[in-house]
């Protein structure tokens, strides 16, 4: 058996979406006398949690502040040396030995972004190495499931410089029986939106995920001009066809005082009037999954609004679970949410992702892969999907080159799986 290891490990700085600067790792691996190279870039988001694994930055006045040089030398530095030489395929080892030279609990020393720059840029060297494709590589012989696509086609909250507080409308093309076919159905509502927009008069510009971020006042005037849109499109806005899904990012509307006030149009309401106020969404629209919609520490309202919910919707954790398994488990033993969405650079390694989702799929919760804000060009985020069973991935609209690389690398995996 041809032996396989890990030559070197290297990095640079690198753009994300957002112009701002981002890391990129590449492995060298040898199997017998051949070698292979494969790079692997990370994301990074503009609404994070606070439970987050740490993002490296440089801080000083390059890219104000937020150059990731320190975190390219951890990679050149002392990564590069832990690593070289161990075995690219024991990817246990390798996330293990990682997170003990960093020794800290969120990665803060040598930084997420670097960490996991090199643990998937190991990972996909090897697969490269032994000729499989990565979620092959990595989800073994049941890699065979493609997931939905949710689309952000509708932006508010952090995302976009309108009145909507909500931070992310979204649709899930469904009933369709092939990726190729959701992803035309939600392409095609997409444009239908545009066209609806476009006929009041407004905004069709798109924000960082590439939905539109017209100047929408109230949640259900966006709800109603994408229900609208559905049915432009030749769809009903209904379970098996196209629904609806929010982020609500709900983290950033908590109160010092207590309580939640919505920061664009002022409202307050107690953590009761915030469910009360999502079950009236949910009876009006075809609303089936709500993201984070009360606050990341308030394992409390989570419970009620699970319970509340949680029969009628997915109730999907962000924020509240930042892909720690941990969470993840605590989330399961209070009945809080019933649906998990797992960003890889909020952990900082492949193994935690995958233990993030094994750990939601104990729990019976649906698993949502998702991009972050500042993507870049790497389509990695498909792999991992299939790889993981995932029920959805978050790419954001069918729009924007970093976006649409998610989609079409998962149109050419269904074609391969075909």
């Amino acid at each position: 058996m041809l032996k396989t290891q890990i030559i070197s490990l290297s990095a640079r700085e690198i753009l994300d979406s957002r112009g701002n600067p981002t890391l990129e790792a590449c492995a060298v691996v040898r199997r017998g006398a051949e070698e292979y190279a494969a790079c692997a870039s990370v994301p990074s988001g503009a609404s994070t949690g606070e439970h987050e694994a740490h993002e490296l930055r440089d801080g000083g006045e390059r890219y104000g502040g937020k150059g990731v040089l320190r975190a390219v030398e951890s990679v050149n530095g002392e990564i590069s040396a832990a690593l070289t030489g161990l075995d690219p395929t024991d990817q246990s080892r390798i996330d293990t030995v990682l997170r003990c030279l960093d020794g800290t609990a969120n990665l803060s020393r040598l930084g997420a972004n670097a960490v996991l720059g090199a643990s998937l840029a190991c990972a996909r060297a090897a697969a490269m190495a032994h000729g499989l494709p990565l979620y092959r590589f990595l989800g073994g012989a049941a890699a065979n499931r493609l997931p939905l696509p949710m689309m952000n086609i509708l932006n508010g909250g952090v995302h976009a410089a309108n009145l909507l507080d909500i931070q992310e409308f979204m649709i899930i093309p469904d009933g369709s029986g092939s990726f190729q076919d959701a992803l035309r159905m939600g392409t095609e509502v997409y444009h239908a939106l545009k066209r609806v927009l476009s006929a009041r008069s407004l905004s069709t510009s798109v924000g960082d995920e590439g939905g539109f971020a017209p100047m929408v006042r109230t949640a259900n005037e966006a709800c109603a001009l994408i229900v609208e849109a559905i049915g432009l499109a030749g769809y009903n806005a209904a379970p098996g066809s196209v629904t609806l899904a929010l982020d609500a990012a709900a983290s950033e509307w908590v109160s010092p005082e207590g309580g939640y006030v919505m920061p664009k149009s002022g409202k307050s309401m107690t953590a009761r009037q915030l469910i009360t106020y999502w079950k009236g969404l949910v009876s009006r629209f075809p609303i089936v999954s709500i993201e984070d919609g009360v606050g990341e520490n308030d394992w409390e309202s989570w419970t009620q609004l699970t319970a509340s919910l949680g029969k009628q919707i997915m109730l999907v954790g962000d924020d509240l679970f930042v892909t720690d398994p941990a969470r993840v488990m605590r989330g399961i033993e209070l009945g809080a949410a019933n649906a998990v969405l797992i960003k890889p650079n909020q952990i900082g390694t492949l193994s935690d992702v995958f233990e993030a989702v094994r750990a939601a799929r104990r729990g019976g919760y649906r698993v949502i892969m998702s991009h972050r804000s500042g993507e870049t060009e790497d389509n990695i985020l498909a792999d991992l999907a299939v790889a993981a069973g995932a029920d959805f991935i978050k790419s954001g609209a069918p729009a924007r080159a970093e976006r649409t690389a998610k989609y079409n690398r998962l149109l050419a995996i269904e074609n391969e799986l075909q």
